[in-house]
């Protein structure tokens, strides 16, 4: 600290320490770090990779791991920017929504971790529906709480102590205690955002609720970082966490969306919608669900959409960077390629229909690859188009502006056909990244 008031001091810039707030996005392809001061201005980033998983199953422990390397590298990075550590008041959490794994009170680990497209919880989804209300967000065989039911048949010992979402099981390791989530990571699982509570009749599914977590408004204060994460980072002891969100909500808060109708879509590697309203909508049969908006434009207003399994995957399947890059500018975005596609990595889709058995459609391949590729995309915006639509079935508004956070966001071609078949008003946002997000849950209220 010392060190840094002695360069600002040089430069002719010190000035009074300003706090500090620090969001954690952990992604599907790593982990993102966002340093923002008190107005929420992102002032230095990070990034690391996740680690590889190898064996039967996925290692949450190693979402940690990763996120350690991406913390480590933050802190170099604020210091080569004169920003101190020391100034750190803050951090949050966003995750993927519906990761998750059980773990003891000491947050280890019991089973292997369950990723938010994992699906063909068939017995788990048969059990649910003999209980759960018609249309409710936890039915169908890839369901969040199908998951957690069929975690529970891999905690053979009964050392499970709670269900963890990747976001609540990220948080806990900063804070050294676990057992609370948010309330959009638990809507999934089946919280009732409204009603503040879990279901009563989830005791019927043979779920163990003992294992059920607190729930906190997203950016609630929750607790403090332990000791040693405050050693490891060089952060002060008072560091505060609090409740995070989901990675999609997380960008949707990095934008300046601010009006009912301003809609934030993620292109990356799937494709997430978010859209602020006025009216709660919710079809679990099509993937539709809609979260409370905490501490952004009051609590009669909600984040309605859902998210496809389309997306910057499949592309990454078939393409490397430079060969999209290079091909998409042969692409004449204003003239239809006459393709029609269901771009998907595997079998199985989330958003604008939940169909578990929906399968890719990758053919017929031109020869042309720029050909292809021009396909893809628009198809790719096709599905965008008709996530939309069922919103706006349901009563949520038409998209008032199209917000675009992720890769997709970058590609001049994908853009202009996006603007021909989803909506004139399709922009990039001004910041994308969920990190930013996650940190400003943190800002004073």
């Amino acid at each position: 600290m010392l060190k840094n008031i002695a360069k600002r001091w040089l430069r002719g810039k010190l000035t009074m320490a300003e706090p500090l707030y620090i969001g954690i996005d952990v992604g599907t392809s790593g982990v993102r770090t966002a340093v923002v001061n008190r107005t929420g201005e992102p002032l230095s980033f990070a990034r690391a990779q996740h680690h590889r998983q190898t064996g039967d199953g996925i290692d949450a422990s190693l979402w940690w791991s990763a996120v350690e390397d991406c913390l480590l590298a933050q802190m170099e990075a604020m210091t080569s920017t004169d920003l101190d550590a020391a100034d750190v008041r803050a951090i949050a959490v966003d995750g993927t929504s519906g990761s998750m794994v059980l773990i003891d009170e000491a947050g280890t680990p019991v089973t292997p971790a369950l990723m938010y497209d994992s699906k063909g919880f068939d017995k788990e989804a048969e059990r649910i529906s003999n209980y759960a209300p018609d249309g409710h967000i936890t039915l169908g065989n890839s369901s969040a709480l199908g998951r957690v039911l069929r975690l529970q048949t891999y905690d053979v010992h009964g050392q499970a102590r709670w269900i963890a979402h990747q976001a609540d099981y990220i948080a806990g390791c900063l804070r050294g205690e676990f057992g609370v989530s948010d309330y959009n990571n638990a809507l999934k699982t089946g919280f009732d955002p409204e009603a503040q509570t879990w279901p009563a009749w989830f005791a019927h599914t043979g779920l163990r609720t003992e294992l059920l977590p607190g729930v906190a408004a997203p950016g609630d204060e929750i607790g403090g970082v332990s000791s040693s994460v405050a050693s490891k980072f060089g952060l002060p002891t008072g560091t505060k966490v609090h409740a995070g969100t989901t990675d999609s909500i997380a960008a949707f808060l990095a934008t300046d969306a601010s009006e009912v109708g301003d809609a934030v879509v993620s292109l990356g590697s799937t494709l997430a919608i978010k859209m602020l309203s006025d009216v709660r909508v919710d079809d679990p049969a099509r993937g539709i669900y809609s979260h409370r908006l905490a501490g952004r434009a009051g609590a009669a207003m909600w984040l309605v959409g859902g998210a496809s399994n389309t997306g910057g995957a499949v592309l990454a399947d078939l393409f490397t960077t430079e060969q999209i890059v290079a091909l998409s500018a042969d692409i004449d975005p204003s003239v239809d390629s006459g393709l029609a596609y269901y771009p998907l990595r595997k079998a199985g889709e989330r958003f604008p229909v939940s169909d578990s058995s929906k399968r890719p459609v990758l053919t017929p391949r031109p020869d042309d690859d720029a050909h292809f590729l021009h396909g893809l995309l628009e198809s790719m915006a096709r599905i965008e188009r008709q996530c939309f639509d069922a919103l706006k079935t349901l009563g949520a508004p038409e998209p008032k502006r199209v917000l675009t956070a992720g890769g997709g966001a970058q590609n001049p071609a994908w853009t202009a056909l996006r603007k021909r078949i989803v909506s004139p008003n399709v922009q990039a946002a001004a910041e994308a990244e969920a990190a930013i997000g996650a940190a400003r849950l943190c800002l004073p209220r």
